[in-house]
């Protein structure tokens, strides 16, 4: 369900409306009337881990020679 508030409210009320917004609640917050902001939970999915892609991909060992001539001159065309 999405709690509609006013910014002057939403000033006010906001840690309130941080604990609604974390129990699964969404608030809209309005100017004039008129939706300006729409607060809700941070997505929490577990933090990446490094490794994942070990193994998997292959650096040639030439990866930083110089390019040839032409396909230098194919970039400064």
């Amino acid at each position: 369900m999405t709690k509609s508030v006013g910014v002057h409210e939403a000033k006010t009320h906001l840690s309130r409306l941080l604990d609604e917004v974390a129990a699964g609640e969404e608030v809209l917050i309005t100017r004039r009337g008129q939706p300006a902001a729409r607060l809700v939970a941070m997505a929490t999915g577990t933090p990446r881990a490094f490794g994942l892609d070990r193994g998997r991909l292959t650096v040639p060992e030439d990866f930083d020679a110089p390019l040839d001539d032409e396909i230098l001159d194919s970039f400064e065309a």
